[in-house]
């Protein structure tokens, strides 16, 4: 476990501002001397990644100033583009669905969405109809459907009295700025501008370490900055995805694969990927989970997951879950009857309710029958909670004095277990962007495409820009974490599709989109130098992706 008190080294401080790749700046104590001809012909040879971003027209102004934090890491900060006088606010219209069930929804039929813009129109509003097209990811994208927009303004507040125009009328709207549009073609075109920042770590010269932390406990929300402030880190940044709402489940559990220090604390979501770390070497893999509970005579039941409340399931992906058993983002799928474990990682007490709770010492041994659920986990030990008809099968097997064995096996695409030492961490995240060097976002495959909601949920979270954290690996075995603010007029964000772009640039041959939003961080020793995008700040997360520094002599 990362230790609070451990003391870090100042970090050495080196910036440059230069118009090259990463790839081609000197490391520390390397001379910064011109290069001739030849070593630019050698560091090109070398280099997987263009001169700039593959972001925006390909002629935008881009600066990369880079901070040596230690030998094997640096800080990159990248900014590209200019303030673009074509973009401007506008009011976007929630159209109502033709089923009486289903809710208003941004996106519609080209005959919906006319019916809405013709109605505003009498009502004295200038609507207007866009066909919206996404860009074509590896299972989803092409052709969404039709939005409705109204006027056009210099500033947000600008939009408000059409805005009440619109309500007046008798839908919903929202003022937004149409540099966030990731609509297929215009990102060619666009002049930015963006913000990027860059955590290069070289496993080959770096003598620290990268892990994860979720603080105290998983059940609580910390930010981002504070967690690596308790553990000295160099950087940090944001990790994978945890619940919010209570309606969803614990604040701060994480919603997919978890592992701290080789100890399993939370099962994948299907197969999604995730990051995995062991020490300063990472990969992107997709797991999935095995996991059972047997008694005395081989007697066995399944274990549907760890750590979070029994019956609700942050982005579905498990067994008989309701609607879906395939993952689902941002969705709480419900399963009646499960069996959870319990370890002391996840707070001071288990989740209270009705249901069965056996607490397990460290041995395995049955130490008490409880028929409702909530109490502390023993040290070393761990409980199991079972709701609706797996309590009574959970009854039967857990006797007191009996030796019940929990697997918790999270498997790799082989279907063996992954070998998790005391150096290997795990981060969710989803959906990919890049396998083995070429393009591959499988936004459907990860659970963020829904059929029931007229793409409006694909088009919120995947085609427009949006803050983003990337993690990836590149072709020299080095890990990049990647913040890009957005949701601001003066750093757009990345739509899905340029998330990929970005990674393949700065050379990831594998990489996975991170939890964004608000949630995008990225902290220098104890400091957020990103710019959060909530109105609040700083968002507390559920886990961040920590660099130590190496132990001092």
């Amino acid at each position: 476990m990362i230790n609070p008190n451990h003391r870090h080294r100042r970090a050495v401080i080196t910036a440059l501002t230069v118009s090259l790749p990463l790839a081609f700046l000197s490391p520390v104590g390397a001379s910064t001397a011109a290069p001739t001809a030849l070593e630019l012909d050698q560091q090109t040879a070398r280099s997987v990644q263009p001169s700039h971003l593959d972001l925006g027209a390909q002629d935008l102004p881009e600066t990369r100033n880079v901070t040596t934090l230690a030998p094997g890491l640096t800080r990159t900060t990248i900014t590209r583009g200019t303030p673009n006088q074509d973009f401007f606010w506008t009011v976007e219209v929630a159209i109502p669905s033709t089923s009486p069930d289903a809710p208003a929804s941004a996106l519609s039929t080209q005959a919906q969405a006319q019916m809405v813009a013709d109605k505003l129109s009498a009502a004295g509003v200038p609507a207007r109809v866009e066909h919206v097209q996404s860009p074509q990811l590896a299972d989803a994208g092409g052709d969404l459907g039709y939005r409705v927009r109204a006027d056009q303004f210099v500033s947000k507040a600008e939009g408000s009295p059409t805005v009440d125009q619109v309500k007046a009328a008798g839908y919903k709207a929202s003022v937004i700025y149409t540099g966030w549009d990731g609509d297929a073609g215009s990102s060619e075109d666009d002049r930015g501008p963006w913000n990027l920042q860059v955590l290069t770590i070289d496993p080959k010269e770096f003598r620290g370490n990268l892990t994860s932390s979720f603080g105290p406990n998983l059940e609580d929300r910390e930010t981002t900055s504070s967690l690596a402030a308790a553990a000295g880190a160099l950087a940090a940044t944001n990790g994978g995805y945890f619940v919010m709402d209570p309606a969803a489940g614990a604040p701060g559990d994480p919603s997919g694969a978890a592992i701290q220090d080789g100890k399993v604390l939370s099962e994948p979501v299907g197969d999604r990927p995730s990051l995995v770390i062991d020490k300063n070497r990472t990969s992107i893999q997709r797991l999935h989970w095995h996991g059972t509970v047997t008694a005395p005579g081989n007697a066995e039941l399944p274990l549907d997951g760890l750590n979070r409340v029994p019956g609700l399931i942050r982005n579905c992906g498990g067994p008989d879950d309701t609607p879906t058993n395939l993952p689902l983002h941002d969705f709480t799928c419900t399963d009646a009857d499960e069996i959870l474990a319990f370890t002391p990682e996840f707070g001071p007490t288990t989740p209270s309710g009705p249901g069965l709770e056996v607490v397990l010492d460290a041995h395995g041994t049955v130490t008490a029958v409880n028929h409702t659920r909530g109490t502390a986990v023993p040290g070393g030990g761990q409980t199991l909670q079972a709701i609706g008809a797996d309590a009574d099968k959970l009854a039967a097997l857990a006797v007191p004095g009996a030796k019940l064995k929990v697997d918790t096996d999270v498997l790799d695409e082989s279907g063996r277990a992954l070998k998790a030492g005391a150096t290997t961490d795990v981060v969710n995240g989803g959906p990919a962007l890049v396998q083995n060097g070429q393009l591959n976002v499988t936004a459907k495959r990860d659970g963020m495409v829904r059929t029931n909601d007229s793409n409006s949920f694909f088009y919120g979270w995947v085609h427009k820009r949006n803050p983003r954290t990337i993690a990836g690996v590149d072709a020299q075995g080095r890990t990049l974490l990647v913040t890009a603010d957005g949701r601001q007029t003066t750093s757009l964000g990345l739509s899905i599709k340029e998330s990929a772009d970005v990674a393949r640039s700065l050379g990831m041959v594998n990489a996975i989109n991170l939890d964004g939003g608000g949630s995008t961080a990225m902290v220098q020793d104890g400091q957020v130098v990103n710019s959060p995008s909530d109105a609040t700040g700083e968002r507390p997360v559920g886990d961040a992706l920590l660099v130590l520094p190496g132990r001092t002599p």
